[in-house]
Formats: structure tokens, C-alpha cells, sequence
């Protein structure tokens, strides 16, 4: 049995199937774990989503902000953007049952036994695991409840830009959901800064990567959401692995064996 975990597949479904072929990837046997962000801007987002579904009992998937913008969308809370690959999706037959299976994945998966976690964009210095543990099942129960249009009519925004122990209602979870799926550059105080989205060298004035930051907890960190790294780490205090190497920009798709540590790549097509 080997378990893997790949990178943002933003509807690179031709790169998906390669790298499971290369992988001889078995769901009988294997496991995957998929940082979030399944679809939107590659070419066929419906087929990553189907296969990611249809893979449900050998796949650990947490969400990814572009998964989300697509459940804000078909719940009508959002708009489509001039560069969504979305509306094979919203047009499918099947897309009541995908998306109900979509807005039910978690935003953090905790191996114990490995002392690894994923999550899409990260995990802050500023939680422990434990409280990440809670914040992420917080912000999980409104999504998968009846709260979830009433979360989702108000989910784009980037206040408040860091989260405190008093928040409540969806300012709260809104807060939680961007540290879990859009987190870069950080401050000190856990402050989020919404704007760099390139490579170190665009950080902010009191900015810096959030994995410069050091734990005292020796865990392994998976993540995705930031392509302009091309999987790697500079200056990292902490054990994380950058997955996201950017396959819809014309990179690659990349899967660490997280029993090896080795990595398989995927060219873009």
C-alpha cells in the first residue's frame, strides 16, 4: 500500500490520469490525499471533479478557495469570471450529487501517526494543531448545514484579515476559511496579507511565507494554493512541502509518496 498526495489539479484531468498511470496507482490498494483546489482554470474541471468523486473511499481531499467559489456560484452567491472553467460542471447531470460530495470534504486532514496534515494553503504558527483541529470542524459544520447559503452569500472578502479568539458569526468563519484556503504572506501576529501572489520576492513590508514562521510541534505540513513556488520552501522553519507546481500554468502535476518522499511529476499538455 502507498499513499500520495497531489497537488492542485485545477481541472488538469489528462496530467490526473498520467500521473495515477505512472503511479500505478491501485484505489484497492493505494491511497491519495488531494490538497484542494480539484477545478477551475485547467480544461476540464468536471473531469477532475467525477474522478476525485468517484475515487471518495481511497481519496482524503480538503477544499481549495477555487472549490469554494464553485459551491458559492452553483448556490447562487457568486459569479462566474472570465477565466472559470466552470460551467461543465454547473451544466452536468450529475452535478447536484458531485457538488453535495464537494461542500461535505473537510478543510484539514491529521494523520497522527505520520505527524502530517494537509490543508490548501497552510497552517498559521499561531495554531496548534488541536485548535486547528476545532477551528477547521467549526467552519466545516456551516458548510455542510443549512447555514451553508447564508455563509456563502458572504464568503468573498478579506475582512476580517486575521483571526481572533472573540470573532462570531460568519465573520468568524469567513476568517477561518481564508487562513485554511488563501493564506501566503503572513505577519507576525497572524495578520494575512491578501494581495502578493507571486514568489517570495513579492512580499510584503512585514510580510513574510508563513512556513518561515517556526513550530514546536515537528509536524510535516502538506499544501498547495501557491504555484508561483514551483514546490519549494526557501527559508522554511517547518517541515512543508509545497505541492502546487503549477500544472494549469503549464508546469507540472506533482505527487509526494509520503512514505519515501519521493516526488513524481506530470508535465502540462
Amino acid at each position: 500500500m502507498a499513499t500520495y498526495a497531489i497537488g492542485d489539479l485545477q481541472g488538469c484531468y489528462a496530467e490526473f490520469e498520467a500521473l495515477l498511470e505512472r503511479l500505478d496507482f491501485s484505489p484497492s490498494r493505494d491511497r491519495l490525499w488531494l490538497v484542494g483546489d480539484l477545478v477551475n482554470r485547467g480544461p476540464d474541471s468536471l473531469g477532475c471533479l467525477r474522478r476525485s468523486v468517484a475515487l471518495d473511499g481511497a481519496a482524503s481531499v480538503v477544499l481549495g478557495n477555487h472549490d469554494l467559489h464553485l459551491l458559492a456560484v452553483a448556490r447562487g452567491h457568486g459569479k462566474l469570471k472570465r477565466n472559470d472553467t466552470l460551467s461543465d460542471i454547473l451544466e452536468a447531470p450529475d452535478r447536484h450529487e458531485m457538488l453535495e460530495w464537494l461542500r461535505h470534504q473537510p478543510l484539514l486532514v491529521d494523520d497522527a501517526e505520520r505527524g502530517c496534515v494537509m490543508t490548501h494553503a497552510g497552517l498559521p504558527p499561531q495554531w496548534s494543531l488541536a485548535q486547528a483541529n476545532e477551528l477547521a470542524a467549526e467552519a466545516e459544520a456551516v458548510l455542510r448545514s443549512d447555514d451553508v447559503d447564508a455563509f456563502l452569500n458572504v464568503m468573498y472578502g478579506n475582512r476580517p484579515a486575521r483571526f481572533e479568539p472573540d470573532l462570531a458569526g460568519m465573520d468568524r468563519i469567513r476568517a477561518i476559511v481564508n487562513v485554511f484556503t488563501r493564506m501566503r504572506f503572513i505577519a507576525a501576529d497572524g495578520t494575512l496579507d491578501f494581495a502578493a501572489k507571486e514568489g517570495l520576492d513579492s512580499a510584503p513590508e512585514g510580510y513574510a511565507p508563513w512556513f518561515t514562521y517556526p513550530r514546536a510541534d515537528g509536524l510535516t505540513l502538506l499544501f498547495g494554493h501557491w504555484a508561483a513556488l514551483e514546490g519549494h520552501t526557501p527559508g522554511a522553519r517547518v517541515d512543508a512541502q509545497a505541492l502546487d507546481t503549477g500544472c494549469v500554468w503549464g508546469g507540472s502535476l506533482t505527487a509526494l509518496d509520503l512514505d519515501s518522499g519521493e516526488r513524481i511529476s506530470e508535465p502540462s499538455r
